[in-house]
């Protein structure tokens, strides 16, 4: 009896609307969907997930005080060289990176989630230029 191994032939698109959608509900939905957990045939070291297209970015929800209490930090390798801002100050000058951000750390470290990560398009604004791809809309609940 031979195995069964799943075929990366199908690539579905999907859009989601991020409009007041908690942030890490947004990011674990994505997640799963670029992973491809929701397929019956799903194979943890093939990619077969779909590819996401986020929009409206901009109006993503946080909870709590995480806009001004979660902080995003990057280390230039310099003394001195550690560059924090909050995620108020992160939405205001690039929305975008805040849900790659969140969507990456769920994803598998490595080469293949790296690659996985390519499958992850966010936009700030309700426009994107994907509807050649004739993406089906996702309900996030």
């Amino acid at each position: 009896m031979k195995t069964y191994i799943p075929k990366n032939d199908e690539q579905n698109w999907v859009v989601v609307d991020a409009t007041n959608v908690p942030l890490g509900r947004l990011a674990t939905l994505i997640a799963s969907r670029i992973r491809g957990k929701h397929r019956p045939d799903f194979t943890p070291n093939i990619i077969q997930g779909d590819f996401v297209v986020v929009v409206n970015a901009q109006q993503v929800a946080l909870t709590g005080n995480k806009l001004d209490g979660k902080v995003y930090t990057r280390y230039s390798g310099y003394q001195g060289g550690l560059k924090t801002e909050t995620a108020r100050q992160a939405l205001a000058k690039h929305p975008e990176r805040v849900i790659e951000h969140a969507v990456f750390g769920m994803l598998p470290k490595g080469r293949q989630g790296r690659a996985m990560h390519s499958r992850l398009k966010v936009y700030p604004g309700p426009a994107h230029p994907h509807t050649a791809q004739q993406p089906q809309t996702l309900e996030v609940k």
